[in-house]
């Protein structure tokens, strides 16, 4: 083959009235002023088209397609016009039939009527060359499978007649209304494909071999094949990070034709319903991954993950013709923007404005940033809020019942639906739960349920999550310090800043988080638990050093949240969750030892499908791409601990530990003796990792949490940034005093409770249950605390039936890395909302509690 095969590119424009910024049936005064070999009228008279001369290189693309669009710029902004390179605009006059002149368009406008109509919408095609027309059309077969994922790169066309569609690309759901439109027919050379044209022709379904609207087709006349599934792209760099994609497809479809290599098996339906899926998602939602391989079924997977496995799989034929370090930036920027249908949708929510929509595409179609104009921000009401009242801080609906400011393009969305389009929704999204099994389970023996997921996602400002993320870290920071003194020399015991007591009758205590190296992070993963009582105030409830479960779950609303309710999309952006599992294996692989061979080793252990999270376990291992084992997969041996694997085993340099304590060390391992002393004496010795430690329950304990505050002075000395809750130790005999005093104003907690079990609840108790919490209080005062109760702030919930407040918390997650003397602090945004029932301050799954999609605003 070609080291260097030729590409070009065509566009197509709407033209729109810079004025009423409507679609505008003015082709002919452009096309008076422009040269016919690189600029030609389509379809309809608002569409123009340009043609790029054939390119060498990406560069050299680029560099045509910028002229080419300032050149269209130039000609209409005269004339009060503007050109948008996208699928679709916003305001199109569907009514009329300003079609161009020409017994062509004149045939197809009687033949194909609304159809025709309907054409408002605009494509982005690539032509890359090949030797001969019987190896186009292999090229075509071979291609195919990867085209949904170009599609959905490109999707720029979420508007249709002044409304949502829902649809990431729209333009291609029109487009697929074409008798020839979608994927290409199974032939597989260039007379079989010659003959299918002219029986099309013959049928009278087509006029001419034009008509042939195939996602990718060899070209008619030309020895190139012509990439034609994408949505016009705003972006110029968009559109060549497809052509240097499609380019190296091309490439890879030959070397496998030349190796013999036999066609992709892919179902015709299979196609088209990927292709309708990367249509539906764009890169908010999942796509369908048709792997080649016939063993593995097609799955839904991440955009970010399928359009990064495309091009790491491109990499030798991208290296070949020079692309490889453009396309991988390129690829990045991509993923990091999200489609064009994503960004139109931000600037429709800035202020509910079609025109601003129009704006942006305008500016982004000539490389500009869009402009916005600010203007004062209005009340926004709801029709979904008539019922709606909480006496608590509701982060979403102020007093007065209108939104605050930062939800406003959530309620216009949620306003568009509905009630029924909200039920809709909701059963949308129990039916994709249920194909992807995201279920939990309450307790043993206990069936599995599906996770409880609420339509509403919540949103952290930036400002808000810039205070929490300080916060948070520098609470972790003394939570390590203190864990470590703690199985260590006990400075802050001997100092007094905490009794010996607490530390040495506290739960979670363990002697075995001695045998932990003295410089191992033990906090590797934590899970901090707040609640916000006002706008302003955040309060840290509880610390969870353990085993925290959430950050799989988290990924997981946002994929359900984004597929389900595609349209929902803030004007600044949401941080997004891909980079998660890659932030969670770099945690863990910083705690092995970089030097010794296998450093890389490392797996997630669980006690297997008895584990109520066993979904985010395995969701959690397959992200990192790591084994997920059981204590049954495991051998200790002398040098270390290994994976025991059909035919053979393999070293282990650390485990991502997310079983409790007892559980392992009741375990039996691969030779069925008891394994969990075996494995701590090899963490003793350096021979794995094992992350979270043994022992740090006594970091989380409730009543050790009372301490916290003054750990932050004494090991940090710095001030306190994040609150937390007033706690009275019931086994300090004064502080005993004032709980008995004050039974019905406090919250009433067991230390050894979990999951929201034994929590008495001061105000909501009656006489018998406070006279039962004060009678285990003075039986074990050692075994209780009791804290002011914090009014939790509120947050809008679907109830299946209209809108509601409840309750809600927040669990933040928070990573540490070995990277030097100190471990690396890192927050991450996939932070778990939860949000408790009917009535209830408790958020707990396992008392009825269910969780939200939470968003942190960039």
């Amino acid at each position: 083959m070609s080291d260097l095969p030729m590409l070009g590119a065509e566009e197509e424009f709407h033209v729109v009235d810079l004025q009423t910024r409507r679609s505008a049936p003015q082709v002919d005064a452009l096309m008076a002023q422009l040269d016919g070999a690189e600029f030609a009228p389509e379809l309809q008279r608002s569409l123009v088209e340009t043609n790029t001369p054939v390119c060498a290189t990406l560069d050299d693309l680029r560099h045509h397609l910028k002229r080419l669009r300032s050149t269209l710029e130039g000609v209409a902004e005269p004339l009060g016009l503007g050109v948008v390179a996208a699928g679709t605009v916003p305001l199109a006059d569907l009514s009329g039939d300003d079609i161009s002149a020409g017994a062509r368009y004149e045939r197809m406008q009687h033949e194909y009527q609304l159809l025709v109509r309907e054409q408002h919408i605009c494509g982005a095609q690539v032509h890359v060359d090949v030797p001969d027309r019987d190896i186009a059309v292999q090229v075509v077969r071979r291609v195919a499978p990867y085209l949904p994922t170009l599609l959905a790169i490109s999707a720029s066309s979420p508007y249709w007649r002044g409304r949502d569609s829902g649809y990431a690309s729209y333009r291609s759901m029109v487009w697929s209304r074409w008798p020839t439109a979608g994927p290409p027919g199974s032939v597989e050379t260039a007379a079989d494909y010659d003959a299918m044209v002219s029986e099309l022709i013959a049928s009278g379904t087509i006029s001419d071999p034009g008509m042939v609207y195939f996602d990718i087709r060899p070209s008619a006349h030309l020895p190139t094949v012509e990439l034609r599934v994408c949505d016009a792209c705003p972006q110029v760099d968009d559109v060549v990070f497809i052509a240097g994609l499609f380019r190296a497809l091309v490439g890879k479809a030959r070397e496998d034709l030349e190796a013999g290599l036999p066609l992709p098996v892919s179902r015709h339906e299979l196609l088209r319903a990927a292709s309708w899926r990367a249509a539906r998602s764009g890169l908010e939602g999942d796509l369908v991954d048709l792997s080649p391989d016939p063993r593995h079924p097609p799955t839904l997977v991440s955009p970010s993950i399928l359009v990064s496995q495309l091009v790491d799989y491109l990499r030798p034929q991208l290296e070949k013709v020079g692309d490889w370090d453009q396309v991988l930036e390129l690829s990045k920027a991509t993923l990091a923007r999200g489609s064009a249908a994503a960004g139109q949708r931000r600037a429709f929510g800035r202020r509910g404005e079609l025109d601003d929509v129009v704006d942006s595409l305008l500016a982004l179609t000539q490389g500009r940033v869009p402009a916005f104009e600010p203007r004062a921000a209005e009340p926004v009401t709801s029709e979904l809020l008539g019922a709606y009242h909480t006496d608590s801080y509701d982060e979403a609906v102020s007093a007065d019942g209108t939104v605050q400011a930062q939800y406003g393009f959530m309620f216009r969305a949620l306003d568009r639906m509905g009630q029924r389009g909200m039920v809709a929704a909701e059963q949308s999204l129990h039916a994709e739960q249920r194909a992807r099994g995201v279920t939990f389970r309450v307790g043993d023996g206990e069936p599995d349920r599906l996770f409880p997921l609420d339509l509403v996602p919540r949103i952290l400002t930036a400002d808000d999550w810039a205070g929490l993320t300080a916060g948070l870290a520098q609470r972790v920071r003394a939570l390590e310090a203190f864990v470590r003194d703690v199985y260590g020399e006990r400075t802050i015991v001997a100092d007094a800043v905490v009794p010996a007591a607490v530390v040495d009758d506290a739960p979670g205590y363990s002697r075995l988080g001695k045998l932990f190296p003295s410089d191992a992070v033990r906090i590797a993963v934590a899970g901090i638990d707040l609640v916000r009582d006002s706008a302003e105030h955040w309060v840290v409830l509880e610390d969870n050093l353990r085993v925290p479960s959430g950050i799989g779950y988290s990924i997981t609303s946002r994929r359900l949240i984004r597929s389900v309710m595609p349209d929902l999309e803030p004007p600044a952006g949401v941080v997004g969750l891909e980079a998660v599992p890659g932030q969670l294996k770099a945690a863990l692989l910083s705690a092995t030892k970089y030097d010794d061979p296998g450093h890389d080793e490392v797996a997630l252990l669980t006690a297997g499908p008895m584990d109520s999270a066993y979904f985010e376990h395995k969701l959690l291992a397959d992200r990192m791409g790591i084994p997920l084992v059981t204590p049954r997969d495991l051998q200790v041996a002398e040098d270390g601990v290994y994976l025991v694997e059909i035919g053979g085993r393999r070293r282990l340099s650390g485990l991502y530990r997310r079983l409790d304590e007892r559980t392992l060390l009741t375990a039996t391992g691969a030779d069925q003796r008891l394994i969990g002393r075996a494995m701590c004496n090899a963490v003793a010795r350096g021979k794995v990792a094992l992350l979270n430690a043994l022992g740090n329950g006594v970091g989380d304990d409730k009543l050790v949490y009372a301490y916290v505050p003054q750990m932050i002075g004494y090991y940090l000395g710095e001030q306190v940034l994040l609150a937390q809750v007033p706690t009275y130790p019931c086994v300090d005999p004064d502080r005993r005093e004032e709980v008995f005093d004050r039974l019905d104003e406090l919250v009433l907690k067991p230390v050894d409770g979990y999951g929201g079990q034994g929590i008495v609840i001061g105000p909501h108790a009656d006489r018998d249950e406070l006279a039962d919490v004060a009678e285990a209080i003075r039986d074990n005062p050692a075994g209780w605390v009791a804290q002011d109760l914090v009014h939790l702030s509120t947050h809008p919930t679907f109830s299946g039936e209209k809108l509601e407040p409840r309750a809600v918390d927040l669990r933040a997650f928070v990573l540490q890395s070995r990277l030097g003397p100190q471990p690396h602090v890192e927050v991450l945004p996939a932070a778990l909302s939860r949000m408790a029932p009917p009535g209830s301050m408790i958020v707990n799954s396992s008392r009825g509690g269910g969780a939200k999609d939470t968003w942190v605003l960039r």
